[in-house]
């Protein structure tokens, strides 16, 4: 279409347009209400307010939590927050905003102090206890705006609110993403996977990565390049998305986890480091959990009684070096050799009885 076309919208075009958007309005009821400070913090400590399993884990660090209380004591504008008034207990769920509810609390609980900020560094290491009297009925009274969904409001559309606040910004990272906009059967037999005391042994994560879902991370990427890395190209997102979507709805409990377990077991008996790169490792580098993970669960299939004469290769192999130094060339034909050198291996090594 050149620069002095114009586009073209026709009588039934703007009549289908029309419909669309009188039906998708109609889905979402809200009303916009003004709290205190003092109200949010009341009715979160008495259970009116409940923060959802799929939202984030507090995340927040110090100078994060310091800076919004800042904001508040100097009473600049707050982003909006989105709770949704549940169906059957008039409860509100936090649909974004868990991080500052939470701070809000915390600050008012003497559980969170002021880190050093540029406004107010006089206020360095204070609680609210610390504040004078005047100051903390100034902060209590502080005013946030929050739209309330109607009670009415379609699962669905609440987690579209949620994809849509949290993609818009960059602090949600793809596994929180999913995992908050994927609730099922699924994603809860994931979390309980990610509880394994054997996996949390032979597979550690640092705290920070812990609170953001990484094991949750690893363990979707087990399940879907066991059963999928043949199909799997570089849209590493995507690919796990899908999957996860699509195990909603049927999946074979008991089979994977038996699966899962099988594994974990194998690797306790001749992973000495488990699958981090020492013993004293603090984390896990995700292509070498895929490497071995998935090469093991191969391998495994293959040879369900396996027993093989060492794994000395794992720290002496210059070629699975290689192929586990980087999450380098996420793309199906570098998945493909580093699961199947593990797989391959192992088979080669195997104890014959």
């Amino acid at each position: 279409m050149g620069k002095n076309e114009r586009h073209l919208i026709t009588s039934e075009m703007r009549q289908n347009a029309d419909r669309q958007l009188n039906e998708l309005q109609r889905e979402i009821k809200y009303d916009t209400k003004d709290y205190t400070v003092e109200v949010l913090f009341s009715k979160k400590d008495k259970g009116d307010i409940v923060i959802p399993e799929y939202q984030r884990q507090f995340i927040w660090r110090p100078l994060q939590q310091a800076s919004f209380i800042e904001s508040v004591l100097l009473g600049l504008p707050i982003p909006l927050m989105f709770f949704c008034e549940r169906e059957g207990d008039a409860k509100l769920e936090v649909i974004d905003g868990a991080q500052r509810i939470q701070t809000l609390v915390g600050f008012i609980k003497d559980e969170v102090s002021i880190a050093s900020l540029p406004k107010l560094s006089n206020l360095k290491g204070f609680k609210f206890s610390d504040l004078s009297e005047m100051h903390k009925r100034k902060f209590i009274n502080k005013s946030m705006r929050v739209v309330v969904l109607d009670d009415s409001t379609q699962s669905e559309v609440r987690q579209d609110i949620f994809n849509r606040i949290n993609a818009s910004g960059t602090k949600i990272n793809d596994s929180e993403m999913r995992r908050g906009s994927y609730p099922g059967k699924f994603t809860d037999f994931i979390d309980t996977c990610c509880q394994n005391d054997l996996f949390r042994n032979l597979c550690p994560v640092s705290p920070d990565k812990e609170k953001r879902y990484e094991r949750f991370e690893l363990v979707l990427r087990f399940f879907a390049y066991v059963n999928e890395y043949e199909h799997f190209d570089h849209r590493v997102s995507i690919f796990l998305d899908d999957f996860l979507k699509l195990k909603q709805h049927s999946f074979d409990e008991q089979a994977y986890s038996e699966e899962f377990n099988h594994m974990l077991k194998f690797a306790k008996q001749y992973f000495s480091a488990g699958f981090a790169k020492s013993k004293n490792a603090k984390s896990t580098p995700r292509v070498r959990f895929e490497a071995l993970a998935v090469g093991t669960a191969l391998a495994l299939r293959k040879k369900p009684t396996l027993s093989v004469k060492n794994t000395n290769w794992i720290d002496n192999s210059k070629k699975f070096d290689e192929l586990t130094t980087a999450d380098a060339s996420n793309n199906q034909g570098e998945l493909k050799k580093r699961v199947e050198f593990v797989r391959d291996r192992l088979l080669k090594d195997a104890v014959h009885v």
